[in-house]
Parts: C-alpha cells; structure tokens; sequence
C-alpha cells in the first residue's frame, strides 16, 4: 500500500486537543491563521506521499553502506534529500536571521508525523540537523552562528550528535573523548563515538558534528564535560568546505530496524586531532546537548506515532480485503472480511485510538513550548514552560511504547502474511523498536518523570494539569448521547487513580525515593492514558458540536475509555504497592 497522509485527522487533534483555535484566537498563532496551517500541512502531506514514501521500502532493504571510507546511501535517497533543500523544509522553525521561516512548533510537529511515518529512516538526518539548529542559535558563538547556521537551515549541510561511547551510554559521566586547547582558540578532539547517527553520508556537503568531550584540566562527571561543533570539512577562506578534518567514519552497524539510516561509529584524531570549536562554555557542554535532546525527544515520541499511524492504515486496508471465515453480521457471499470479525475489529480500535491519544499528547507538547515562547504575559509563559517539561517526558516515552504495541499488532492482524517481510508490515516493527530506547530510554523518561517534573512549582504543575483532564471529564458528562457510552465515568477513574498515584510518588519521593523509581514506568503509563484519554475526550465536545459527520471521534474516544484507560486501577497498585516485590528480587534475578 501507499502512504495517505491523515491531514484532516492531523487538524483536526491540532486544533481542538492541543489548542490551534484557541492559539489563533489569543494571537500565539496568529501566523497560522487564515487557513495557512491547513495549506503547509498539505504541501507537507504532499511530499510525504510523493517523494519519501516511495523510496521508503528501497532504504529497508539496501540500507547504506561505506565504501571507500566514505557512506553511500540509498537509491533515490540523494535526489530525494535535494528536493527537501529545495522545498526550503529544513527551516521551518528556525530562526528568520538565518533563514529560517520560524513557524510554530506545532506546525512542525504535525508535519514531521507525516514525513516520519512515510520514510522514518529517512528522517533521522534532518531531525538532527533540527535539533543542531536549535543548540548552536541558543548556545553557539556569534562567529558559529553566522558561519553555520544558514547552511544547515537550508538543508546544504546536515548536523549530527555525537554522545555516546562504547564505556558511556546513559551515563554521560564516563565519557572519555578528549579535546586539546589550542593557541588560535581552536580544539582538537581525539576519541571514539558509537551510534552516530548519519555520522557520515553522501546526501550533504558537508556534515557538522555536535561532539561532546573532556578537556584535560575538566571536573570529574558530567559537570567535566564540554560541547564542540567539529565539521567533516574544514572551510576555506570563502567558508566553503575544503580540506576533510581529522575526523571519519569506521564502520556501520547492522541494525534490526530503520537500515536507510547509516548508524555510525566515528573516530577522531587518527592524526593530528580534529579540528573543532567550542559550543557555549568550557564544563558547561551537557546543558548546552540537552537543548538538541530535549527537542529530539518530542520528534522521536512522533516518531512513534508517524509509524503507528502507517501500521494502522496498513493493517485497516488488510482486513478489509482479506476474507476469512464468515462474520455473524455478514449479509454478503462467501466470507467475510476480516475486519468485521470481532477480535479483528478489537485489535484495528486498539490501533486506532492508541495512535490518536498518542498524537494528541505529543502535539499538546508543541503546544506548550511554542506558548512558553509567544505568549504574552511571563507568567503564562513559565507555566506553559513547566507544562511542556512535564509533557516531554510522556510524549517520549507513552509514544514510543504505543508505536512498539501497534506496529505489532499490525503484524498480528495480517496474520501470517504479517511475518513474511514482503508485506511490509513487520518493516514498521523492526523501525519502531529503536524509538523506546535512544535519545533516552524510557525507563529514563520515566525516571525524569517522576524525579524532575512532578515536583516542578511544589506540584502545582502537575496538579494544573489533573484539573485541566477534570475539566474536560466535567464537560463531557454533560453531554446526553448514548454513543458516549461510559466514556466520563472511566475517565474520571483514571483521572482518580493518576491523582492517588502522583500523591503517592511525591510523597515518596521524599521519605523513600526508590520506591518512587520503582514505580516510574507504570505511573509514566498511567499518565499518559489520563492525558490521552480526556485529550480524546476533549476532541469529541468538537466533533459533536460539527456534526455526524465527526462520529468516528467519538468512536475512538469511547472505545479508548472503555477498554484501555481501565488498565488504570491496576497501574496505580503497581505504583502504591508494588515497590516491595521490585526490592526483594535478588534471589529471583540472581545468575
């Protein structure tokens, strides 16, 4: 099957879950008005169907390879990476100076869904070059801006992000990359870095790494570490890339997923060092990274929703035209289609709606931080600043999780056929699995989760957002329509066993902290079905105001509330008292 990119489903969670109305109307979005969010959407949708699906499925199965020390990528993968500089998409939410457009985030959000669930692999190379854009206009020097940043928003040159080390995976602390002072101000960088992504390709002029290091004279830990920007060719005179730096690729992993992305493992210093320039202060590098990883972590939570999206418009078209059995509601000849059998049926609205309340909480993430930017009054900027902090760690990680489930079953509604690669259903499970795991593992998001966020203001962020979810359960259970089902009564059991479950962690947090970790995960889930569940809600007080012709909201809402927000009670008893049973497992783990 062919990709359609779901503009209207898009506009329509962007506007009434995540608040592109209500942003027009106050003047945070007043240059998506008039229509104009719907138009970039369709350019977007665009080029999503028309030029990144169609070499999506030649990128799994010919993936990239280095060939005289150098990366070549796909078939099509170049030609396909012009017309993205060509579209002028690398900088839709830069900043104007450099080029950019420095449309919202929510706008960005919703496209990169789109070309994310067409060709994921693809992706991967401008969403770092996104996240570089970001650290180097916050934290870079005004000679860095000025020379880079123009090439890498408009695409010309592409961006990486260089972290991880064999010895130092989520503990940063064990880095051992060195760089080396020198007298023209400049660094030299020695070292080895593993699972850099795009490290090297043949799509860009040149590619500029994000590199994080240890000078010698650097603090222990994390507080020791230093960002550098160290381009694979160093620039002439006339600021056009010239003599390659001290700086390639070794080898390329073989990976279960996402084969179109070259997973790089990168050496520097075979000789004299290569040739980098410090990004913000000396020690101070990890926060500068952080900006780069805190935008990744949105785009990788879209990322599981762009692939539960094509999962589910795959496994929809599948069991529509395959017939077996016959289905007790059938009236036609012979057998059946699939999708009206019940089980069928109960696995497609599972993929449904779990993409829909996946997509509602990453887009109510842009949200907050583009308010946290363009609103008005500081006041409501720092709360909608903490919001998106505490959304963050959720989009992440409850995205994710929800890509890795549907994606799965997808692979199940095809039944057999969904084993055999030549459907095309388990590429999306293969690409799915890398999500829950780099740019922070989500036993990590959760983690943060529960330490960082919930105590953010004393836990007034929290608690605003558990009033907001009652607000909306409040206004649906107003609404007289038996198709709502018993939609507001589980929501608000939810919302009830979220609200015991966050009382609990942050009282723990300070009498027993490592009962508060213990239950991190689960309460991350929880979370994410109250957030999912009354943003679902939410959007069917829109579809019922519209119309019939919305009935499918509806739909997706109840069937969400009805048969997966009540998996509630029992999170919030992994929570309270399932602590004790994680400590006393020693004996049952031990080798």
């Amino acid at each position: 099957m062919t990709y359609r990119a779901p503009q209207n489903d898009i506009l329509f969670a962007m506007s009434h879950a995540a608040g592109l109305d209500r942003g027009i109307a106050q003047g945070i979005y007043a240059d998506l008005a008039d229509g104009f969010a719907a138009t970039i959407l369709d350019q977007a949708g665009t080029f999503a169907e028309d030029v990144l699906a169609p070499i999506n499925r030649q990128g799994d199965l010919s993936g990239s390879r280095l060939e005289n020390g150098g990366v070549v990528t796909a078939p099509g993968w170049r030609e396909a990476y012009a017309k993205w500089i060509e579209g002028g998409w690398a900088g839709l939410t830069a900043p104007q100076e450099a080029g950019g457009m420095a449309l919202p985030h929510l706008l960005d959000a919703a496209c990169l869904e789109m070309w994310t669930s067409a060709n994921m692999a693809f992706m991967l190379c401008p969403l770092l070059s996104s996240g570089a854009i970001l650290a180097l206009d916050r934290h870079g020097s005004d000679d860095l801006k000025r020379i880079y940043l123009p090439k890498i928003v408009s695409g010309e040159w592409s961006a990486t992000m260089n972290l991880t080390e064999p010895q130092a995976g989520s503990d940063l602390s064990a880095l051992r990359t060195r760089a080396e002072r020198q007298s023209d101000g400049s660094y030299r960088l020695f070292g080895q870095k593993i699972f850099i992504t795009y490290g090297d390709h043949d799509m860009a002029e040149n590619i500029v790494h994000l590199v994080l290091a240890r000078l010698p004279d650097a603090p222990p830990g994390t507080r020791g570490i230093s960002l550098f920007l160290a381009p694979k060719f160093l620039l002439d005179d006339n600021g056009t890339p010239g003599k390659a730096n001290d700086v390639r690729c070794h080898s390329l992993e073989h990976k279960l997923g996402i084969h179109g992305s070259p997973t790089c493992t990168m050496i520097y210093g075979d000789k004299d060092g290569a040739v980098a320039y410090l990004v913000g202060e000396e020690n101070r590098g990890l926060a500068c990274m952080f900006t780069m990883m805190n935008n990744a972590r949105l785009s990788v939570g879209l990322q599981g929703v762009a692939l539960a999206e094509m999962a589910t418009q795959k496994a929809i078209e599948y069991a529509n035209e395959r017939r077996q059995g016959r289905a007790s509601g059938f009236s036609g000849q012979g057998m059946s289609p699939i999708a009206q059998h019940p089980d069928v049926r109960r696995m497609l609205m599972t993929m449904k709606a779990s993409t829909m309340a996946a997509r509602t909480i990453c887009y109510m993430t842009a949200e907050a931080i583009d308010r946290s930017h363009r609103a008005e009054d500081e006041t409501a900027r720092r709360q909608a600043g903490e919001r998106a902090s505490l959304l963050t760690p959720v989009a992440k990680a409850f995205s994710t999780d929800i890509g890795n489930e549907v994606t799965s079953l997808g692979v199940q509604v095809h039944g057999g056929m969904g084993f055999i690669e030549e459907t095309g259903a388990a590429q999306f499970m293969r690409d799915a699995r890398i999500a829950t795991i780099y740019e922070g593992t989500n036993g990590i998001q959760a983690i943060d989760l529960v330490q960082r966020k919930l105590p953010l203001s004393g836990g007034d962020t929290v608690a605003r957002e558990i009033a907001d979810m009652r607000e909306t359960i409040a206004q649906v259970s107003q609404v007289n329509d038996a198709s709502f089902g018993h939609m507001s009564a589980r929501l608000a059991e939810t919302v009830d066993s979220l609200q015991t479950a966050t009382r609990y962690m942050l009282e723990a947090l300070g009498k027993a902290p490592d009962d508060a970790l213990a239950g991190a995960v689960p309460y991350l889930r929880l979370f994410g079905l109250a957030r999912g569940g009354t943003a679902l809600a939410r959007m069917t007080l829109a579809a019922k105001q519209i119309g019939s012709d919305q009935q499918a909201h509806i739909d997706i809402a109840r069937f969400f509330a009805e048969n997966m927000c009540i998996a509630a009670r029992g999170l919030e008893l992994s929570v309270t008292e399932g602590a004790a049973s994680v400590h006393t497992a020693e004996k049952a783990l031990a080798s």
